[in-house]
């Protein structure tokens, strides 16, 4: 029978140092900004656990604005994983991000029109930090391209196609992994087809 060395038990391969090995730093996967304090979220980590740090995080800072936000989000996530008795994939948790993100674009817009713009500037506070957790949005530019990327696959659709040009879109973003607001697709797809 061999005989374990102290290397052995150690891990580091260093004999006498009695440490335990230090696992390798994995690489972050989304560093960005949100409301003022920096987020790193491991390709290791679930959005609900990133989240869950960042309310204890959140705790000790006593902020009180983002810790709202976040116990809303996880709480958002949570309820979408009883609907669907399992766990989200990475893909599900982002909808379910996005969706929170479109319900406070529109009470910006209400509130504004309202002339209640203290509410306004609380909803788009929110946005921000949420956004944080989500892969970086795709600017104007990027979705005109992808549109007309759609459009020239599909031949010559005229605006009565607009709803299929508009499917083939989304689905054409989703597959490569980009956040795209439903509307600039829109504008840019009535744009492309208004010539044809």
């Amino acid at each position: 029978m061999r005989k374990i060395g102290k290397s052995d038990r150690t891990g580091t391969g260093h004999v006498g140092t009695g440490a335990p090995a230090r696992p390798a730093e994995q690489p972050s996967a989304v560093r960005t900004l949100g409301s003022a304090q920096e987020i790193a979220i491991l390709p290791c980590m679930s959005l609900v656990d990133q989240i869950q740090k960042d309310i204890t995080a959140a705790m000790k800072a006593r902020d009180e604005a983002r810790l709202s936000t976040l116990r809303m989000v996880k709480s958002a996530l949570m309820n979408r994983k009883i609907e669907k008795m399992a766990e989200l994939d990475e893909k599900e948790s982002q909808q379910v991000l996005s969706t929170l993100i479109k319900q406070r674009k529109d009470s910006v817009e209400q509130f504004t029109k309202g002339g209640r713009q203290e509410m306004a500037d609380k909803e788009a506070a929110e946005i921000v930090l949420i956004e944080a957790y989500l892969p970086k949005a795709a600017g104007e530019a990027e979705i005109a391209a992808g549109v007309r990327s759609v459009i020239a696959e599909m031949g010559s659709p005229t605006m009565k196609d607009m709803g299929t040009v508009m499917k083939n879109a989304m689905a054409s973003f989703a597959s490569q992994g980009m956040r795209v607001d439903g509307k600039v697709v829109s504008e840019a797809v009535k744009k492309e087809l208004s010539g044809k």
